[in-house]
């Protein structure tokens, strides 16, 4: 196994307290941030300073108060700390309180949940970890950046896009995009980089933020004891992995060979280097010792994406991307691949790609990574799907996505807000360079909303349209053309808008799995469109541009509500008008619902579908507030 481990390794640096007092003060401001967005402390007793950038909040012993320096209250109940914070007691004294687990202490009486002790010490302990992992990811980004900026210097580029532009391909470009915009992670988490159960030098060889590469063992799984999905155009799983991943399908079919066995049997099954050591050899011994698995086999070396388990092979030019299970428990979950996934990836890319086609793009506007094939261990006895969720793969076709890109850049949204190797402020502001970032964000939202809406209103498909999920091509202008998306095992569906238009879409069903395809409610899947597209990727957007070009407070979310209403008005004689009016009202009016990652971690994820309503800064009677 291949990564840059020695970027954790041997004495502290000089500015070392500088950056682990980053880490820090980046895990309270989330912290800070999830706590009052999910209404888990009563952000009403936020008292604001007249000009709004201070505040004070209580505490329940009322002998002393936590103020708060260079805070920002955005709209969506959206508080952004940038100062730090202070307990000031009632004789005056004055103590910092730069540690989450300190600032969680001095709070945690006024939840309006009461979490068990094993809630909160799990909580304590992520953030530790998250921490300690994004102090190494820090230090190793500084050499990162140093080398970037030296190449773009050297090639005379202005900028980081005009040297991709000109000296790296599609798919080079995506995967160093991919892996350069992890740092950050999920804006509304503050245990993003909590990886338990890896060692500092793990981390660093396994994680995108290292620009790690990572070998995936390609063994072999009995075709029979396996169920596979593909989409309709894969009419054969070897031929077409064949066809994928030339210079391993001989090597694999070679091996079986030299076993004796007819390859027509078995299926090449990649697995996770890390995944295959620490949890296979042992999990699955039985089934190799039953000749149902063959654990040896070629490797493909590959970059791990901002997720962690999605592969994404170097080469072939067009080699699709493999998603895989791993076990370990990152962020909100064990990293497994459940059965649903496997199902429903390929019939959802089957649909989607169907109405693309129907409906060419949407305007040009949205283009897919299909999953053409994906398939589970399912012993042909038991027929138990449940344990084929850490024996599994989906293949993630880029062939056509990348075709999409030819002449422009492809940049993952997450990489928008990355900070430039030169100038320290986020990449789109070099998309944006001398232009006006209103217009800039106008012709953006346009782009993404369009299409995510249209999709939507018309055949009922939630896009999961995230910052991880989801790409933008831009032109050499740096304008937005169209979206890239990906990730569609647990996409969410309203069937009866599907099939008005004449499709069709099986669900998965087993029990305990949470559904993905509704019949009688369509707020699962308005929901998941909400809290992916708006809230966590066009709300961070205009809250990172807003700051960047220290626009007017609430400008940018007049000009994302203008477009969310051109893009209804763009479907209005497609859409029953019941329909249309109660979603147009949704969207613009009523609350936004988004998914409560901090109190579900605090209830020991009891319920993975907790939410909670935000006020709509679409509406300009609560935009602000």
């Amino acid at each position: 196994m291949t990564g840059p481990s020695s970027a954790v390794a041997g004495p502290a640096r000089p500015e070392e307290a500088t950056v682990l007092a980053h880490a820090r003060r980046n895990a309270l401001r989330r912290l800070v941030r999830c706590l009052f967005a999910e209404n888990i402390l009563d952000v009403t007793r936020l008292a604001l300073s007249p000009d709004g950038r201070e505040a004070r909040f209580p505490l329940a012993d009322g002998n002393a108060h936590l103020h708060f320096a260079h805070l920002v209250v955005a709209p969506a109940r959206t508080i952004v700390l940038h100062g730090p914070i202070t307990r000031v007691r009632a004789s005056g004294a004055r103590e910092p309180v730069a540690d989450p687990d300190m600032f969680l202490d001095l709070v945690q009486d006024q939840f309006d949940v009461t979490p068990s002790p094993e809630g909160l010490a799990g909580l304590k302990a992520d953030m530790a970890n998250s921490i300690a992992n994004d102090v190494a990811a820090r230090r190793h980004r500084q050499s990162w950046n140093r080398d970037l900026a030296r190449r773009i210097r050297a090639a005379g580029a202005a900028d980081l896009p005009t040297y991709l532009r000109r000296h790296s391909d599609v798919r080079a470009t995506a995967i160093l995009l991919d892996q350069w915009g992890a740092l950050e992670g999920h804006p509304f988490y503050p245990t993003w980089k909590t990886r338990p159960g890896l060692s500092e030098a793990e981390v660093a060889a396994l994680s995108p933020e290292f620009a790690a590469r990572v070998p995936v063992r390609v063994a072999a799984l009995r075709a029979d004891m396996a169920h596979a999905e593909t989409m309709p155009h894969v009419t054969s799983v070897h031929a077409w992995f064949a066809s994928a991943f030339p210079e391993t399908w001989e090597p694999w079919r070679a091996g079986l060979v030299a076993r004796g066995l007819d390859a027509a049997d078995w299926l090449p099954l990649p697995i996770h280097a890390w995944h295959l050591e620490a949890f296979v050899r042992a999990h699955f011994a039985d089934a190799t010792a039953e000749g149902i698995l063959i654990l040896d086999g070629p490797e493909i070396e590959t970059a791990p994406s901002m997720s962690f388990r999605t592969m994404m092979p170097e080469g072939p030019p067009d080699a699709p991307f493999i998603k895989l299970p791993i076990a370990l428990w990152m962020t909100s979950e064990q990293r497994s691949l459940q059965a649903k996934s496997i199902h429903m990836g390929p019939r959802n890319s089957a649909v989607i790609a169907t109405i693309l086609d129907r409906e060419q793009g949407f305007g040009g506007r949205l283009a897919i990574y299909p999953e053409e094939v994906a398939y589970h261990y399912r012993h042909a006895v038991d027929r138990d799907d449940a344990p084929g969720k850490n024996l599994s793969v989906v293949f993630r076709a880029t062939a056509s996505a990348f075709a999409a890109c030819a002449g422009n850049l492809h940049v993952p949204v997450a990489a928008l807000f990355t900070a430039l190797p030169d100038t320290g402020r986020p990449f789109v502001t070099a998309l944006i360079g001398n232009g006006d970032p209103e217009a800039f964000f106008r012709a953006y939202a346009r782009t993404v909303v369009q299409p995510v809406l249209a999709i939507y209103l018309l055949y009922g498909i939630g896009l999961e349209a995230h910052q991880q999920n989801t790409s933008v091509v831009f032109d050499s202008d740096g304008q937005p053309l169209r979206i890239l998306v990906r990730d569609f095992g647990d996409g969410r569906t309203f069937a009866p808008l599907l099939e008005e238009r004449g499709l069709t879409l099986e669900p998965y069903r087993y029990p305990g799995i949470l559904p993905t395809v509704f019949r009688d409610d369509i707020e699962p899947v308005r929901a998941l469109v909400l809290n992916a597209c708006f809230v966590c990727h066009l709300h961070e957007l205009a809250l990172a541009l807003t700051a960047a070009y220290a626009l007017p407070a609430t400008r940018l979310w007049e000009i994302l509500g203008a477009e969310t209403q051109a893009a209804f008005a763009a479907v209005a004689d497609r859409v029953e008008p019941a329909l249309w009016s109660a979603e147009r009202d949704a969207f613009l009016r009523a609350p936004w619902t988004a998914r409560s990652l901090l109190r579900m971690h605090l209830l020991r994820y009891s319920d993975y579908r907790l939410q909670h309503a935000l006020p709509n800064p679409l509406d300009p009677a609560t935009c602000g507030r």
